[in-house]
């Protein structure tokens, strides 16, 4: 892992790769998590996180779903909808001038989770978000996904 510095410089002049994890319920809703961190905090958002330096897109998969559902799944349990642009006039650094620019590799699963079960460490609070309630908390670049949705 790079120090706080050295990332920041990274998020300063080049994109990131992400995976987001599009979790869709049998009721047709997608978990949403309440963000607690830079870019995005106090949006609703889809789990997801950063892929590391050397590591395979299933190695990626298996961590994040681990980090952000608490269980690990397999990349071929889940559908890619697609690459998505995620820009952000903010940084986890809060550092003023200094944008985000994600390239998202969007991911549906199939799931129906206990949202009190989720983990923490990201978001404050999980729901279950259907296409056709407020999405106006939802951030724009999560309610991307609703029409991708398979």
């Amino acid at each position: 892992m790079l120090d706080k510095q050295d990332f920041l410089t990274v998020v300063k002049n080049t994109p990131l790769v992400a995976i987001d994890l599009i979790v869709r319920s049998s009721r047709d809703e997608i978990l949403m998590g309440l963000r607690m961190n830079e870019p995005a905090a106090g949006y609703w958002f889809v789990p997801g996180g950063r892929i590391y330096k050397s590591e395979t897109l299933a190695a990626a998969f298996q961590r994040i779903t681990e980090t952000e559902l608490g269980t690990a799944y397999n990349i071929e349990n889940a559908d890619l909808l697609g690459a998505f642009t995620h820009l952000y006039e903010t940084n986890f650094a809060k550092q003023p001038g200094i944008t985000t620019h994600y390239v998202v590799l969007g991911y549906q699963l199939q799931l129906d989770l206990d949202i009190n079960q989720l983990p923490a460490q990201q978001h404050s609070n999980y729901r279950w978000i259907g296409k056709n309630e407020d999405l106006s908390e939802v951030h724009p670049n999560s309610q991307a996904y609703y029409p991708c949705l398979r």
